[in-house]
């Protein structure tokens, strides 16, 4: 009887962001009849971490930073044999490809793409040489993962990437959890106070997400709406910096930081509009779940795979341009065109439903999986630089 296929899913650390959020709710959602799931954490897990079924065998490596962990990650790979490896960020993706060479032969490797490819390396957040890296290592995987066409072009556009060696895949949305939570009534543990409006902003404290933009518009909200509040739930190296603009700003009692919040869709019943501020992102699944909701939207133009998302929605506004005054122009339209706790029953596609999205995954998982391992044949010959019958023959 043919074994279940072993799959090991590889993230960071659980809770924190998107890319972690996506790893444990393909851990939740693959059949367990089906595949052996395993997941690994390179570095210890965030606090309020997703709660995992008990059939997923979780690995934490206990490395102190990604690359630290490469010895350990060798070592769980030899023991376990996967014969599915699934790396979710990019610097992790990075450290899997280059240690291939030291899995099991049959191991397959899947990395899932976070970022826009041309706008992660054009914001100099990145050190000089992430694109050789980019170059050098994505070739080695057996299939990258994107979350829109979008993001899938830029791709293959900026490293030279066959196309047809990129899957465009959606993340997995729960719908009903979502829309429950959003039309529920606010909770009294929910920290929002103020008449409103109610701002609220979701992600990782760094600087690719922006949230120095958006404070900087929301002072320009205030000077309209005095009695604005702005709930940003996540954590992250940047918190000091915010809380410091904060303070310049005098927003001290207008802004809180709620640090990571596991289920930020309980954050909705109380929201005026959500914003997203980020440079750069490939997807935003805090974004999706807000356009499930039907939250009022205001966002910059971080991804072309986001402005074609919010283009085709009602009740979204965007920026003309990544900068604090361009998201203060359209919070402010925004509002003034928004009545009291108004939503937007918007219809979405199924793929980015939990149990859809789980089942393109499972597709991707089944093709490569059961792919045989390919023969390796080696020809020799004494030299290229006289060609010979028996050179030329070989």
């Amino acid at each position: 009887m043919a074994r279940n296929l072993r799959v090991l899913l590889l993230i960071p650390h659980l809770g924190g962001g998107g890319a972690e959020k996506v790893a444990a709710l393909l851990a939740r959602g693959l059949c367990k009849t089906k595949y052996e799931v395993h997941l690994a954490t390179i570095t210890p897990n965030a606090a309020g971490a997703e709660p995992l079924p008990p059939e997923v065998a979780v690995h934490e490596l206990g490395a102190h930073r990604i690359r630290a962990g490469a010895f350990r990650l060798v070592c769980l790979a030899r023991r376990l044999k996967p014969d599915v490896i699934l790396s979710g960020m990019f610097h992790l993706n990075f450290l899997v490809l280059l240690l291939r060479p030291f899995f099991p032969r049959q191991t397959r490797v899947l990395i899932r793409q976070n970022a826009t490819v041309s706008s992660a390396l054009a914001s100099g957040d990145l050190s000089w040489y992430m694109l050789l890296l980019y170059r050098f290592t994505y070739r080695w995987a057996d299939r990258i993962i994107c979350q829109s066409q979008a993001m899938a072009d830029d791709l293959a556009s900026e490293l030279n990437i066959r196309k047809d060696r990129i899957l465009v895949l959606p993340n997995p949305v729960d719908f009903d959890g979502i829309r429950a939570a959003a039309y529920a009534s606010p909770s009294k543990s929910v920290p929002w106070s103020g008449v409103g409006p109610r701002l609220l902003a979701v992600g990782r404290l760094a600087p690719d997400k922006g949230f120095d933009l958006l404070l900087e518009a929301f002072a320009a909200v205030r000077e309209r709406y005095r009695d604005a509040e702005l709930i940003i739930a996540g954590s992250g190296r940047e918190e000091s910096a915010l809380q410091l603009q904060c303070h310049s700003l005098g927003l001290e009692g207008a802004v809180r930081f709620t640090g990571y919040v596991r289920r930020p869709y309980d954050l909705y019943a109380g929201a005026s509009l959500f914003a997203l501020s980020s440079r750069q992102e490939g997807m935003s699944n805090s974004l999706l779940e807000a356009a499930v909701a039907g939250l009022p939207i205001v966002a910059t133009p971080a991804s072309d795979g986001i402005v074609d998302l919010l283009r085709s929605l009602d009740g979204a506004w965007l920026a003309q341009e990544t900068t604090g005054a361009a998201l203060a122009s359209a919070l402010l339209k925004a509002l003034s065109q928004l009545g009291p706790g108004q939503r937007f029953r918007r219809s979405f596609s199924n793929e980015f439903a939990f149990e859809s999205a789980i089942e393109r995954y499972e597709e991707l998982i089944d093709d490569v999986g059961t792919q045989p391992e390919p023969n390796h044949i080696a020809l020799v010959i004494p030299t290229l630089d006289r060609i010979g019958g028996a050179e030329r023959h070989v």
